[in-house]
């Protein structure tokens, strides 16, 4: 069926299939004669049978005119329906940016930009870079700088990369309040979760047996604070595995001997304590600064000649106050100090 069949049966919306192909063949055809004949019976095909049309050759130009006019503007509604409906941007990567900021953000985007559709996969770091390489993305997000690797790959590609600095990332090592230890060193921390160190009195505290409470390992948390904290070593064999910071939370609250970790922006609540590491507090400030060692860059990746307009407008998005409030809701660090980070490619 031809566009103009297709159109003509769109528009008009009264002679389906095989008639609005005849209606159309027959205009096309009656072009040349419209001076020469006062009436013109125009026959339409209708299933197995047919019929005819009868009216003023004046007219017939008219409905051409009308028809080509019909055509023409679904023509373009068409085109730009299906161009909107394609607009999209495809988000591959860091499992801490994407189990949970990265659809707050989405959502938050498309409230202004709802013709774009946003598409997450999480799988870590490593993935999304190797999907961007690959034309599979349209950006990387990693919670870790690329690897020297990943920098000869891009370059022997020539792939110039364009790298947007979003947040931070930063977990607090929570204690019970009522406990006396009020600080950590690295080593230490890294000693109780892994289970080389199993009572509160090999650490400045009371003699008693640590409990430890962490995230399930379905979470992206579960990994990462082994990353970060733990030299990517396993859980000790005590730990309780829990699906949230809330209810690590809760469950030390209620054990006096409990440690856990929490995003910081619920690790400050009563009941609790933040312990201090290698005497440096968990706040937005020092990670910031890059003095808290459990802290974590979040940036996203995109190959400069492959950016959309909306890729570049979803990236000031998260730097803006909006997008930032989001990270600060979800417990993460905002950007609100210039730092000399280049990805140096």
């Amino acid at each position: 069926m031809s566009l103009l069949e297709r159109h003509l049966t769109l528009v008009a919306g009264i002679l389906p299939g095989k008639a609005a192909g005849g209606l159309a063949q027959t205009l096309d055809g009656m072009a040349l004669s419209v001076n020469s004949a006062p009436v013109i019976s125009i026959p339409i095909k209708v299933n197995q049978g047919s019929r005819s049309i009868t009216m003023k050759a004046s007219n017939v130009l008219k409905l051409q005119r009308a028809v080509a006019a019909a055509v023409f503007g679904a023509s373009v509604f068409l085109a730009t329906a299906e161009a909107q409906a394609q607009e999209r941007i495809v988000i591959k990567g860091s499992n801490t940016f994407g189990e949970e900021l990265a659809p707050a953000l989405a959502e938050g985007y498309r409230k202004d930009n709802p013709q774009v559709a946003i598409e997450l996969e999480s799988k870590g770091s490593a993935s999304g870079f190797e999907a961007l390489f690959n034309g599979q993305c349209d950006i990387a997000a990693s919670s870790r700088v690329p690897t020297e690797d990943e920098k000869r790959l891009a370059r022997s590609r020539g792939i110039k990369i364009s790298d947007y600095l979003v947040g931070f990332y930063g977990v607090s090592v929570i204690v019970n309040q009522r406990g006396p230890v009020k600080a950590l060193s690295d080593s230490q921390v890294h000693d109780i979760f892994t289970g080389a160190i199993t009572n509160w009195k090999d650490v400045g505290g009371e003699d008693a047996p640590i409990q430890l409470y962490i995230r399930d390992p379905a979470s992206g948390t579960h990994l990462g604070f082994r990353e970060l904290a733990m030299r990517d070593q396993a859980y000790g064999e005590t730990a309780k595995a829990l699906s949230s910071y809330e209810e690590i939370i809760e469950a030390v609250k209620a054990d006096r001997a409990g440690i856990g970790y929490a995003s910081m922006n619920l690790g400050q609540q009563g009941g609790i304590r933040a312990v201090l590491i290698n005497g440096v507090p968990s706040s937005m400030l020092a990670v910031n600064e890059g003095s808290y060692p459990y802290s974590r860059t979040l940036r996203l990746y995109t190959v400069k000649d492959r950016e959309s307009a909306h890729v570049k407008k979803f990236a000031r998005f998260i730097r803006s106050r909006a997008g930032q409030q989001i990270l600060a809701d979800h417990g993460f660090a905002r950007v609100f100090e210039k730092r000399n980070w280049s990805a140096d490619w």
